[in-house]
């Protein structure tokens, strides 16, 4: 009977162990920052890259289409970064908010017969600084 008693009390704590153990609702505060860390870092990296393709359209063979899928990715990368921006410090945060508003505005005020040439000459600053901002972010993040 001892045996029957101690064997049920074994299986027991290895169930009630087991399941404390595989509980993934309670992360540590350490955790969570690390989280929001990797997902800071894997929107800033794509951010970076769609940028690059935007800041890589040849003005003398880019259509408007071409800069139209180029600016709507960047656009899609910065609501994902938004969304992952409590891991960034406030001044990151800053610069990254005004390259990407002011390309933004500068898309937005393009008259509407303007050609991808012209589209992608008059983008080129915000372009550049957008680039150099995330860069800035994803270094001071450590984000590989």
């Amino acid at each position: 009977m001892k045996r029957f008693v101690a064997s049920g009390l074994l299986c027991t704590a290895v169930v009630l162990g087991a399941s404390a153990c595989s509980s993934s609702d309670d992360t540590t505060p350490a955790e969570a920052a690390s989280s929001a860390s990797a997902a800071l870092c894997t929107s800033l990296v794509q951010l970076k890259s769609d940028n690059a393709a935007l800041k890589a359209l040849n003005p003398a063979t880019a259509t408007k289409d071409q800069l139209q899928s180029a600016y709507d990715a960047v656009q899609a990368d910065w609501k994902k970064v938004k969304e992952n921006s409590s891991a960034l410090k406030s001044a990151e945060k800053d610069a990254v908010t005004t390259a990407a508003e002011n390309l933004k505005k500068a898309y937005e005020d393009l008259p509407g017969d303007t050609t991808g040439k012209d589209a992608i000459t008059q983008l080129q600053p915000q372009i550049q600084a957008l680039d150099t901002a995330a860069t800035q972010a994803t270094t001071a993040n450590n984000c590989r």
